[in-house]
């Protein structure tokens, strides 16, 4: 047996995800494309999306990320990451699976910390795909990537709290079924650094709650939008803060363990595809008399891509089986590499695999461009690459600074921090 084996039944899962890729994903994205195009709306939800939802329930290729038996799949993260991979390679894939961020956090958050009205209210359509939602946590006016910024107020009058303020990057704000946020703010400035801030349930036409607009990245008008939302004395009920006011910040870091893997997987399956499409250009492109894939740097494109797609897969793979074995905080400095080194690597391989296919690479007529827009946005998303190496380098340098202390005393000399 090997350290990553996963069960028959996980096995099976690919087997069946990867023949439903190949039938029905793959072939759908140019249909996919054209509706939207038709539509004239950046954010229609086109009908083949539904239609594909419909046969991977219809397939038993439904909430495959959620790890609670009977509302989910039930698998854990190490046999979720190959499925993960594998939705990561299509752009429509994960949606259709219903396993889309920031959907599968806000179910997680939700299984965990939401009251039984919020789960039939809310869990219960958002398992079954007929509702969207979004997570509301960065704010334009502050540096979001500390979370204990966060300036949105809320401030409890009786049985309710009022909030105001403004959020940006709200994901899936604009999906036109989209319903409900999860909103961060601050509830108590007074409180310790790690204690003020609270999650709320907040409908999306809650009273005061306005999408200012979708914002573009790259470029790019995401179907999902990525919105600015403004709170004006947002009425919301005691009832709707969830685990209990000052839980925001503990909530937040349940989610966003898990979330920032399943980015890492998905960046897998981009990078792979990608290399899949520079291949297979190299091999059928003719330069000055000789097949592309014959020129020596396109072939250490190509070995290195396959060396470092290996690489990071194992390093997502370690730290699913931590998160399995060990728990999250224990995983927590190999969540944190793979993050930084997943979009990276992916983003590199990416922009290869763009230069290889010349001026079609930078148009819609391949998944490139988009892709790259999209890992290169992940190197900011649930953290920017300098939060995770800081923390990384943090935990590396403890054990240092803890035998230093202990010299130091051993040596009745007084440590200094």
């Amino acid at each position: 047996m090997s350290l990553f084996d996963i069960s028959d039944r996980a096995q099976q899962l690919q087997t069946d995800l990867l023949e439903f890729m190949d039938s029905h994903v793959y072939p759908a994205e140019a249909v996919y494309e054209e509706q939207m195009r038709e539509s004239g709306d950046p954010h229609f939800q086109p009908p083949v999306l539904e239609e594909l939802k419909a046969e991977a329930r219809r397939r038993g290729l439904w909430n495959l990320f959620h790890p609670h038996p009977g509302t989910g799949a039930g698998l854990t993260n190490l046999e979720y990451a190959p499925l993960a991979e594998i939705m990561g390679r299509s752009h429509i894939a994960s949606e259709a699976c219903n396993c889309n961020a920031p959907d599968t956090g806000n179910m997680e958050v939700l299984e965990l910390f939401g009251t039984a009205e919020h789960k039939e209210k809310y869990l219960r359509p958002l398992l079954e795909g007929t509702m969207a939602s979004a997570f509301a946590m960065t704010e334009p006016a502050v540096a979001s990537s500390d979370a204990t910024n966060v300036e949105l107020s809320m401030v409890r009058d009786g049985e309710e709290y009022v909030l105001n303020g403004r959020k940006w990057f709200a994901s899936n704000a604009l999906h036109r079924n989209c319903r409900v946020l999860i909103v961060m703010g601050k509830t108590d400035p007074s409180a310790a650094p790690h204690r003020q801030q609270s999650m709320m349930v907040v409908p999306i036409d809650a009273p005061g709650v306005t999408v200012m607009r979708g914002l573009p990245v790259f470029g790019y008008q995401d179907r999902e939008g990525h919105a600015e939302i403004d709170f004006a004395d947002v009425r919301v009920p005691v009832a709707d803060v969830l685990k209990g006011e000052g839980e925001g910040f503990a909530i937040s870091q349940a989610r966003l363990g898990p979330g920032r893997i399943h980015h890492c997987m998905r960046a897998i399956g981009m990078a792979e595809r990608a290399l899949e499409l520079m291949c297979r250009r190299a091999s059928s492109r003719v330069t000055f008399g000789k097949p592309v894939s014959e020129n020596a740097n396109i072939q250490d494109w190509i070995a290195e891509a396959r060396i470092e797609i290996e690489m990071i897969r194992l390093l997502t793979l370690k730290a699913a089986y931590l998160m399995d074995t060990a728990g999250n905080k224990e995983a927590r400095t190999e969540i944190a590499a793979i993050k930084v080194a997943a979009p990276n690597i992916a983003l590199k391989i990416v922009d290869r695999a763009i230069q290889v296919h010349g001026g079609a690479g930078v148009t819609d007529d391949f998944p490139l461009a988009m892709a790259w827009a999209h890992l290169r946005t992940l190197r900011l998303a649930d953290g920017p690459d300098e939060v995770h190496k800081r923390a990384i380098a943090r935990q590396e340098l403890r054990q240092y600074r803890d035998t230093a202390v202990s010299a130091s005393t051993n040596g009745h000399k007084v440590a200094v921090s």
